[in-house]
């Protein structure tokens, strides 16, 4: 007898044919069905609101979100304050890379009757009861700041731990993005970028709304950057801008020209998808739950300029609690040598460090001690240093985003003088299915857990079972540990080719 429970994961997955900005993310995440109300926060510390309408882009109704100042918040700027590159995908723009500082006041009043009003109709919006005025949209608005003081900014809207560690994280990869193409650095940068206020409003908003939709796993298709040239303070460039470029070196989706002459992706759109979302060729194989569309500001002829989400659940991507009598396995089961595999790009940092001083018990703590501040992979390998002396090299994979504090960690624990950082780009990796198998070994029930591995396009080509959970069987029953891993792996595979 084999039962199965299994906990179905959601799946959220952009589509990347017309690109992406900060708000055509946020419009399709609330029309995908997260709450505007959570960007309260936002909205009081910035002194702005989000207005949210329905448009309609070649015969596509789709969400519509304008980020606008507050009426009763009063901003004062020096006459030559620079206006950095707009958020709005589709308004005339220019891209400011003058890095100045202006001096400039924010003041802010809030409103005692600051209330939410939205409903699900054609003509829903969030706007705080007050009217809106295009003019009063703050693309580029708000002073040139550090990055310091943008996550200043950030700690102080009293976000959960999680939201406000994800949101500066998408800041570090915006802003060392721009200290790049700039050749400076980012903590010595004053940066329009960065700082202006609907950047702020689309990274920390684009966060709270997909905590609110609780989603297991974002995808995105190609990204679509447009082509074409854009004005910026030193002349004209080439669509994809700069930033762009650099921010999807780091990501794991692809980039691609066209298909209109416009600028379709937005350094704040590539820096929120390159942090939430790991790229797909096509999209993956899910029961659709709910399609929404976010609109750009572009009108197209031949394409409707929209952001699709589509929302749903993943029968392949579960933790599976399996149930099955070991006498009844085959273990001749394999997978087809004719299979190909195809699998996902995930952007890495290779850090390393020789050590010829660490004693056993600190070399032994370093898998846990990194792993718990980001580290993928900890490996450690005997070889000998100067003066033939003993030592050790350790190895650690990181995402791009937790190398600096992974580094940290490592010498602190070590007490090393120096750690390298390798120019690794991404490493392949395999999806990974967990099952729990339930051997009936002597009339007695035993659990064992499987990983189960596979490519992109869900052809599974390996199963491991976990050696703790058999050695553990193994001990109560007498059998040697590689027949019941044998056994557990063999259930696994023959529960995974009666569903195919």
């Amino acid at each position: 007898m084999v039962t199965d429970r299994e906990r179905i994961m959601s799946l959220l997955v952009f589509d990347g044919q017309m690109g992406a900005s900060g708000d055509m993310i946020l419009a399709a995440l609330i029309s995908a069905g997260a709450s505007p109300d959570v960007l309260s926060p936002i909205e009081d510390a910035l002194g702005i609101r989000y207005v949210i309408d329905t448009e309609t882009k070649g015969g596509i109704a789709a969400t519509r979100v304008r980020i606008v100042v507050d009426s009763e918040t009063t901003h004062t700027h020096s006459e030559n304050q620079s206006i950095g590159h707009k958020r709005d995908q589709g308004q005339a723009h220019t891209h400011d890379e003058s890095w100045t500082n202006e001096q400039h006041t924010h003041n802010t009043t809030e409103s005692d009757d600051h209330t939410h009003s939205y409903d699900g109709d054609d003509t829903k919006s969030h706007n705080h009861g007050h009217d809106h005025d295009e003019s009063d949209e703050i693309e580029g608005h708000g002073p040139t700041r550090s990055y310091k003081e943008v996550i200043e900014i950030v700690e102080g809207m009293g976000l959960d731990a999680d939201v406000e560690s994800t949101a500066r994280k998408i800041f570090n990869q915006l802003g060392t993005a721009e200290a790049a193409v700039h050749g400076t650095s980012l903590s010595s940068t004053q940066f329009h970028e960065v700082g202006a206020d609907d950047a702020i409003a689309d990274i920390v908003g684009a966060v709270l709304l997909l905590t609110d939709l609780d989603i297991d796993q974002v995808y995105v298709t190609p990204v679509s950057t447009g082509s074409g040239e854009i004005t910026m303070s030193h002349g004209s460039f080439s669509v994809p801008p700069p930033a762009v470029v650099e921010i999807a070196g780091e990501a794991t989706w692809s980039l691609r020209g066209g298909p209109v002459e416009a600028e379709l992706l937005t350094p704040t759109g590539a820096a929120i998808l390159a942090h939430i979302a790991e790229g797909v060729r096509t999209l993956p194989a899910l029961d659709v739950t709910t399609t929404s569309y976010g609109a750009g500001g572009y009108d197209f002829e031949e394409y409707p300029n929209v952001l699709r989400a589509i929302v749903g659940r993943s029968p392949t991507s579960t933790v599976s609690d399996v149930s099955i009598d070991a006498s009844s396995v085959d273990e001749s089961q394999s997978v087809s040598e004719t299979d190909e595999f195809t699998f996902d790009r995930e952007s890495i940092v290779v850090l390393e460090t020789n050590l010829d001083d660490a004693t056993p018990e600190v070399l032994g703590s370093l898998q846990k001690t990194l792993t718990d501040v980001g580290a993928l992979d900890v490996t450690i390998v005997p070889t000998a240093m100067k003066k033939s002396r003993p030592g050790h090299l350790i190895k650690v994979i990181v995402k791009p985003d937790d190398a600096s504090g992974v580094a940290q960690r490592l010498a602190a624990e070590t007490g090393t003088l120096g750690i390298r950082e390798h120019p690794a780009r991404h490493r392949w990796r395999a999806d990974r299915k967990l099952q729990t198998i339930t051997l009936t070994v002597d009339d007695n029930e035993y659990e064992i857990t499987v990983k189960i591995a596979s490519d992109g396009d869900g052809i599974v080509y390996d199963y491991s079972a976990e050696y703790d959970d058999a050695l553990a069987v193994a001990t109560t029953t007498g059998r040697p540990v590689r027949e019941i891993r044998r056994q557990a792996e063999a259930a696994a595979r023959s529960i995974v080719s009666s569903d195919s």
